[in-house]
């Protein structure tokens, strides 16, 4: 398999259209058999459920090149199992893990070329998303929809090294209690722009979104989970019913705990007590970590210990090991590495 001609250690974050991409449409209660396409474009009707009442859920994972040259993903089964929970939110069918799995295998292997090779910091983002697809014009779910999974090689998050973040606590909301927030569904990412446009705006990275019935509580940002480590060296997560389950979370929570042997918890966090923790980071898929360095509330500047040059040693550690489990440096936990080839 001959690679693109591409300049991978260059590459940006961004969308590039790969060769192949992988559709299935669900129509008369069923979904058909599916197949790898080669065109990127869709076309649906105007009044598709979609674009009428944003009917549309997507998922986010990585195709890594290994160490010893395999093509494997990380824990797809759990992204399929998002899924199918955001689907079942929004009155959407279920496409089924094990077609999940298999629809993203066959994928990534038709796009081989694509899949940066190991060493380089890029690697091949694969983007599954499904949507209401027929004519909708009252308010209620559609009948048909589209499952389809888009592949784009993408070079590191943080283009010249990692820079610790400046976060603002956001005034607006990010999810109502009770609403769509656990789910990755594409209208909470809309809720979220306005939010974010005017944090760059005011020369911020990202927002902290507290909890939107008492304003006391740390839920997430737009796009990742929130990691903080305290003091003595214990890993602490925020836990609330309207915070995405992350799995990159999930993943450096149980790496704490099985790798490095520290203490990890999942609670609610409070706004009032961040000044106590020593390092933060914002979990995702695109990143793995991002570090935090300050937090500023209304004026208010929360500095962390671990300061706004580097990583903080704990959060880095983490980092470490786990881009070290993807890349097959680090052996992996039983099911975590779903090898293509």
């Amino acid at each position: 398999m001959e690679k693109k001609n591409i300049d991978w250690s260059n590459l940006g974050f961004g969308y590039q259209i790969t060769d192949y991409r992988y559709v299935s449409n669900y129509k008369n209660g069923a979904w058909d058999d599916g197949a790898i396409i080669t065109d990127p474009n869709i076309v649906i009707n105007e009044c598709a459920g979609v674009l009428q009442y944003s009917q549309s859920v997507f998922e986010g994972l990585k195709a890594y090149t290994t160490q010893d040259g395999h093509i494997v993903c990380f824990r797809p089964d759990l992204n399929a199992e998002r899924m199918e929970t955001s689907a079942k939110k929004l009155e959407m069918p279920v496409f089924p893990k094990e077609r999940f799995i298999a629809a993203v295998k066959e994928v990534v292997k038709a796009n081989d070329a694509w899949v940066p090779p190991y060493g380089t910091g890029a690697t091949l983002y694969i983007r599954p998303y499904m949507f209401g697809s027929n004519s909708v014009i009252g308010v209620k779910p559609a009948d048909e929809y589209q499952f389809r999974i888009l592949t784009t090689p993408v070079g590191p998050y943080f283009k010249g090294g990692v820079r610790p973040l400046t976060l603002r606590v956001s005034d607006f909301d990010r999810a109502a209690p009770r609403g769509t927030g656990n789910i990755k569904a594409g209208l909470n990412y809309a809720m979220s722009l306005h939010a974010i446009v005017t944090a760059h705006a005011e020369g911020y990275d990202e927002n902290l979104f507290l909890d939107p019935a008492t304003r006391t509580k740390v839920e997430e940002t737009g796009g990742a989970n929130f990691l903080f480590v305290t003091k003595d060296g214990k890993v602490v997560t925020p836990k609330s019913d309207s915070i995405l389950p992350s799995i990159t979370r999930r993943s450096l929570v149980q790496v704490a705990k099985e790798y490095l042997g520290l203490e990890a918890e999942e609670r609610e966090v409070y706004l009032d007590e961040l000044k106590d923790f020593a390092e933060c980071g914002l979990c995702g898929t695109a990143a793995v970590i991002s570090p935090v360095g300050k937090i500023v509330d209304h004026g208010k500047e929360i500095c962390f210990p671990s300061g706004m040059q580097e990583m903080g040693p704990i959060t880095k550690k983490l980092y470490d090991t786990l881009t070290g489990i993807q890349m097959g440096r680090i052996e992996a936990p039983k099911g975590w590495i779903e090898v293509i080839e």
